[in-house]
């Protein structure tokens, strides 16, 4: 018994690239198994096998562009997975079923196909042997194949569009005059495809407008006329990362304020609970304390952890507190966010950080996973720095950068003492946060960090 195996819930994710297939036609699978890797503007995602048994029949290719409900492959299920009750489809219902809702979705009147012993149109010979010209007995094809379709195009409403509820639905979600898609299905048809090419289309026209009219593009140059060069195609995720920090660079006018916080007594704590992380199996690192003190310090200073609304005549203050960690993967930079970090303690966060930044390296991060941040951190203390100033993820307002941590001399009014000082880097928007409002959200924090006992206050 034959069963399809569809793209499941992607978390929204449209038109994700297929970059690695795991099995071949003839090759025996089972439940769960990986069949392939598609690749989002986000992250990546491995698609699982819903059944077992032989695959009969590869539905797509590297490269391909999938999204929820599209075939991967067909299956020769076992008996044990196959539905008693005919073939199943994607979605695990009987094929007749399946059948109804495609008969369903059909227009009630269908275009009339032409016969074959139609007749065609008259000549009007007598005007023809009359020698008029072409021009007063007939138009040309061309000619009149636009004016019938201008004609046609002033009087057809989206209803006389042949397409299918599913594309409809999604052509209002995405505000598509379907009027202006060109159907590549069957009769001219309306397929999610043709929407998806229809938005490509027009996003890439728009932003050679943009280009063109705004910022001066950078020309392409031939490096190989210097010398021996090596080339290599940019992972999609590398791609989009480039492209929304060039938004946020544009779009945001950013501030960046330094700080040092001294973590000498955090770190002095942390150590001292090595045993007992090891007993857990786990690791205590200083990202934990960051976490939980930037979301004391965000709820006493809530315009840090806003976003900007109706083109920023409103402001969305949030009651909730997702925290963004950066991670840095081969194949580009990737921001799990940690949920609800202000109802969670120091070990409990600790674990998530590690699995989150497993996933992240492995590619099994959901898309979400990586939304609903109010605040992000990018740390670079195991890599070394004085400071950066990291660039805001839009929409949120304000984002955090750890440097490497030092031994500095400090005077505490009677001499210099060694202590261990973070540098602290808080970039923001300054449509919304002024310099006082980040000066003292800063300062808070590095207080809380050189006491962590402040944090349980």
């Amino acid at each position: 018994m034959s069963v399809t195996v569809i793209v499941p819930d992607i978390g929204g994710a449209e038109g994700a690239e297929v970059v690695e297939i795991f099995v071949a036609v003839g090759d025996m699978i089972e439940v769960d198994q990986s069949l392939i890797v598609v690749e989002s503007d986000k992250a990546s995602m491995e698609i699982p096998a819903t059944v077992a048994g032989k695959v009969l029949e590869l539905r797509v290719a590297l490269g391909d562009a999938l999204s929820e409900g599209d075939a991967v492959l067909v299956v020769e299920a076992e008996a044990a997975e196959a539905n008693p009750q005919g073939d199943a489809n994607s979605a695990g219902e009987p094929a007749t079923a399946a059948a109804d809702v495609s008969a369903a979705s059909e227009p009630s009147e269908k275009p009339a196909e032409k016969s074959a012993d139609t007749p065609e149109a008259p000549v009007d010979v007598a005007a023809e042997s009359a020698g008029a010209p072409a021009s007063q007995t007939k138009p040309s094809p061309a000619l009149a194949s636009e004016v019938q379709a201008s004609s046609q195009r002033e009087t057809r409403t989206e209803a006389d569009v042949y397409a299918g509820p599913a594309v409809r639905k999604l052509a209002r979600e995405f505000g598509i005059d379907l009027l202006k898609v060109t159907g590549s299905g069957r009769r001219g048809r309306v397929l999610k495809e043709d929407l998806q090419a229809f938005t490509r289309k027009n996003l890439q026209k728009s932003a050679e407008e943009f280009t063109g009219t705004g910022v001066p593009v950078v020309p392409d140059i031939d490096f190989s006329q210097f010398g021996e060069v090596t080339v290599e195609d940019r992972s999609r995720l590398d791609q989009m990362t480039a492209t929304n920090m060039s938004r946020s660079w544009l779009n945001v006018p950013h501030v960046t304020q330094f700080e040092g916080a001294d973590i000498t007594d955090l770190e002095s704590f942390r150590k001292s609970m090595k045993k007992e992380a090891e007993q857990l199996g786990n690791k205590l690192t200083p990202m934990p304390f960051v976490l939980k003190a930037c979301a004391v310090a965000l709820a006493a200073h809530p315009k840090m952890k806003s976003s900007l609304a109706l083109a920023g005549k409103q402001l969305v203050y949030k009651q909730y507190c997702h925290i963004g960690m950066a991670v840095d993967t081969p194949a580009g930079l990737v921001v799990p966010v940690i949920r609800d970090v202000d109802k969670k303690g120091i070990w409990q966060l600790a674990e998530e950080i590690r699995d989150m930044a497993t996933r992240a390296r492995e590619k099994k991060l959901t898309p979400a996973q990586m939304q609903g941040g109010v605040f992000t951190i990018s740390s670079l203390g195991s890599i070394g720095g004085e400071g950066f100033t990291p660039i805001v993820n839009t929409p949120e307002v304000a984002i955090l950068g750890l440097s490497r941590a030092e031994i500095k001399p400090v005077w505490d009014g009677e001499s210099f003492l060694p202590r261990q000082i973070l540098p602290l880097s808080l970039s923001y928007d300054h449509r919304v946060v002024n310099g006082g409002d980040a000066g003292r959200f800063l300062t808070d924090l590095a207080a809380l960090l050189s006491d962590v006992r402040r944090i349980i206050l």
